[in-house]
């Protein structure tokens, strides 16, 4: 969609003196905004020491409105799976059908919306919620004529009906004021008696009348008869039955002997002494002065343009509807007054603009909830091939992205968005690996989510950075379990080799070792890197030991340093654990491995004798659980 010319929303930011220059940063959601100590001769001066935080969409941390992501969520997840190589005509009653359920969201939402506007003592909590419904109202009435325009797409008849239940559903203010006059104790005579039964005829819905003029009539029984042909009128209109057996052809004709009837009545000045009769003769013939007459009624153009046509043209098609609504809006509307943002939309709509009506809902409204899934239903129903963006993406992947950008921005809706993501083919898999790594990993439950929406999609680099991020925590915590399953879920083979090492440091200090129930249950990730293989095996020794299987844990003490698993640095070490089983009455080890445990000593000996003369200190002694342990003492244990 091209760039509009539009005016921009214009945010005051307390604090910010006068002349002072403003620094900004731009998040998915919001703007980090700043005053800086830059002045326009150069040089530096005092700066404010906030920052503002601008949201560009508060809807979403409204609880109520939370719901409707949510719901609408699963509605979107459900429409993705209808299959592609379907019959049009299978698919058309599911779309209408999810459409519908869209709607009922968005109703229901608005409901407990109304509910807490009217309970709460607190103002600006009324005032915002009854913001946000008048927002979803007018957002409830452009999907539902877009469901009935572009979804449903009725055919001439069918048509008529459709929008005259949209016109009812969205003028529901004459049923609480036929309440008040029903419930009053002479409705016939209440001050709003006649509005009501002049709203019901506007709005096509007959019986009703019918209803009401009874009590009128009943209240004069000189012009019973004036009421009785009235009532025979309003009897007599036809509606067109989608379901029975008449085709339009032949409503038409029977429609149009009806039109003339009425128009004999009014010629023959069958109504003419009762002005409120004559007013209904005339609303049925469709007078376009009368209607006008009564705009207070009406309330809004396309209210208008419905009745005209259920007195005018009843049998209107699809591609005729922009003619009416164009004329409708320029006779309704003042000429000097500039037509709102939700009459251009709906125009629109009339006018078949699809795109038109995307784009001027994407200017109009304050988030990308509606245009992301209401374009994602229209592109399901193949209305939107046509149109791709000029950078790549199409518009349906454009809209549902910044949607998911925008729900990445709170600290639980992130979940919604990555679906939305999913269901991107071009750029959803890059959008996604970019947003997640957004998401702030504030407890290893939520981390641990994050980690299983990475995983389940192949992420692998994501994977491995939620890791380290977490393992490096961990560490600094000092929690070696935690950091050490961290590392070995990121394959991080250095990492984990760090943190075996403080494993083992910390047993040379201690004595013993901290996590059992990890080390224990390493299984093949202890293959991840040497140290860590060390780390398990010298704790199967340790089990081996307490189960007093000796031989089987002198065997693998021997190997941990002939196979150089061991680092050298712990070969003391492990030469003192050698000495308990060196001092038991059974022999344990065979003479081959007694001179393998000597030759391990002289060599660790040697390197230690090295070392302790480039550095004039004595190394003869090791920290292990035993205690310190002189060299001579091993050397004679083993002999």
């Amino acid at each position: 969609m091209e760039e509009v010319d539009v005016e921009p929303t214009i945010t005051n930011i307390p604090a910010i003196s006068d002349g002072k220059h403003m620094g900004f940063a731009w998040g998915p959601g919001d703007i980090l905004v700043y005053e800086t100590r830059y002045k326009a001769s150069g040089a530096s001066g005092s700066g404010c020491s906030f920052i503002h935080e601008i949201r560009k969409d508060e809807d979403i941390y409204s609880p109520i409105l939370r719901k409707l992501f949510n719901e609408s969520h699963h509605i979107f997840v459900g429409l993705q799976t209808i299959r592609e190589d379907l019959p049009s005509k299978s698919k058309k009653p599911q779309f209408v059908s999810i459409s519908k359920n869209y709607r009922s969201v968005i109703r229901a939402c608005m409901e407990e919306l109304q509910q807490v506007a009217v309970s709460t003592k607190n103002t600006e909590l009324a005032t915002q919620c009854g913001n946000q419904v008048s927002i979803l109202l007018a957002i409830e009435l452009i999907w539902n004529l877009c469901e009935v325009l572009f979804i449903d797409a009725a055919p001439a008849g069918s048509l008529l009906l459709h929008l005259l239940d949209w016109v009812r559903l969205h003028k529901a203010d004459v049923d609480e004021k036929a309440r008040e006059v029903l419930q009053s104790e002479s409705p016939a005579e209440h001050r709003d008696y006649w509005d009501v039964v002049v709203s019901y005829v506007l709005q096509g819905r007959l019986e009703e009348v019918r209803q009401m003029l009874v009590k009128q009539a009943n209240l004069q029984p000189a012009a019973r008869s004036m009421y009785k042909q009235m009532d025979t009128l309003l009897s007599k209109m036809p509606f067109y039955n989608p379901g029975g057996t008449q085709t339009l052809t032949e409503f038409d004709v029977k429609w149009r002997h009806w039109h003339e009837e009425v128009d004999r009545c009014l010629q023959d000045n069958s109504f003419a002494s009762n002005r409120h009769l004559e007013l209904i003769c005339k609303i049925l013939l469709g007078d376009e002065d009368t209607l006008l007459d009564h705009k207070e009624l009406l309330g809004t153009w396309y209210h208008f343009l419905v009745t005209r046509l259920l007195f005018c043209h009843p049998t209107v098609k699809l591609t005729e509807l922009h003619y009416y609504a164009q004329s409708c809006m320029t006779m309704f509307l003042d000429s000097r007054s500039v037509p709102e943002p939700l009459d251009n939309i709906l125009l629109a709509a009339f006018e078949f603009d699809i795109h038109q009506v995307i784009k001027e809902c994407s200017i109009a409204l304050n988030n990308w909830w509606f245009v992301a899934h209401l374009t994602d239903l229209l592109d399901h129903c193949k209305l939107l091939q046509s149109h791709n963006l000029h950078f790549g993406s199409n518009l349906r992947e454009f809209l549902l992205l910044e949607y998911a950008s925008g729900l990445f921005t709170h600290h639980s809706l992130w979940q919604l968005a990555v679906d939305y993501f999913d269901h991107c083919p071009e750029f959803g898999r890059v959008y996604l690996e970019l947003q997640i790594e957004r998401v702030p990993l504030e407890t290893e439950r939520k981390a641990l989510k994050v980690l299983r929406v990475c995983e389940q999609r192949q992420m692998s680099e994501q994977v491995r950075s939620i890791c380290k991020i977490m393992a490096m925590r961990a560490l600094r915590n000092n929690r070696l379990g935690s950091a050490l399953s961290w590392s070995i879920r990121a394959k991080d083979a250095a990492f984990a080799t760090l943190i075996s090492e403080r494993f083992l440091q910390d047993y040379c200090a201690k004595g013993t070792f901290s996590d059992l129930d990890l080390i224990d249950n390493l299984g093949p990730a202890m293959l991840l890197s040497d140290r860590l293989t060390f780390l398990g095996k010298y704790r199967e020794f340790h089990k081996l030991y307490g189960e007093k299987r000796f031989r089987e844990a002198a065997k693998l003490l021997l190997s941990l340093m002939t196979a150089k698993i061991a680092p050298q640095s712990f070969w003391m070490t492990l030469l003192t654990d050698a000495l308990p089983l060196l001092e038991q009455k059974e022999v344990i080890f065979t003479a081959d491995q007694t001179y393998e445990l000597m030759f391990c000593l002289e060599e660790l000996t040697s390197s230690l004798n090295i070392t302790a003369s480039s550095t004039d200190r004595p190394m003869q002694v090791c920290m292990s659980s035993h205690g310190l342990i002189p060299f001579h003492t091993i050397r004679l244990k083993a002999l």
